[in-house]
């Protein structure tokens, strides 16, 4: 049985991972207006994950006896400076998760909620591989600069990430 802390915690996590992927919809359709149909690939993508990760929180709650509510979900920013800043926002956010992830997991430390602890471990090393995601992005974007040619290279190459953990799917579909 879930405590009522981490269930409080869990539920505010919901809402983090719902922000989230609202965020990287947004992205996604701001890419697609802007031309960048690989980025917008990779955008829709993990608007999905976060989606996904939503969604496996809820269920630990209601799996443990808890309910589980769908909040509110503050809008996302509507455009974006550039591609550059879009994916410096990027790291912000998930950074934010990560933050808000580690939280969770001293909350169920100190409540001595043993499954919400094990549990949580996957969000730990998820975030890992998230914000190693998009430093490697940023440093390409630092070798590439304002360079069309190697923005249009490093966004079929975005495009092709989507399509691969799509599993050779359309990732917008």
């Amino acid at each position: 049985m879930i405590s009522k802390n981490i269930e409080k915690a869990l539920q505010q996590q919901i809402a983090v991972e719902g922000y989230s992927s609202a965020v990287y919809l947004s992205m996604a359709s701001w890419m697609d207006a802007e031309g960048f149909e690989g980025s917008a690939a990779f955008f829709y993508k993990q608007s999905d994950e976060e989606r996904m990760h939503m969604l496996k929180i809820l269920h630990f709650i209601n799996d443990n006896d808890g309910h589980a509510i769908v909040p509110a979900i503050e809008a996302p920013p509507k455009s974006f400076k550039d591609f550059h800043s879009c994916f410096k926002s990027v790291l912000d956010q998930e950074q934010k998760v990560t933050a808000s992830i580690h939280e969770l997991v001293n909350t169920a430390l100190k409540e001595r909620d043993h499954a919400a602890h094990n549990f949580l471990q996957w969000y730990v090393s998820e975030q890992m591989e998230e914000e190693k995601q998009v430093k490697s992005i940023l440093n390409k974007l630092k070798i590439i600069g304002k360079d069309g040619s190697g923005l249009y290279l490093l966004d079929r190459e975005l495009g092709e990430m989507a399509a691969n953990a799509a599993g050779g799917e359309d990732a917008t579909a």
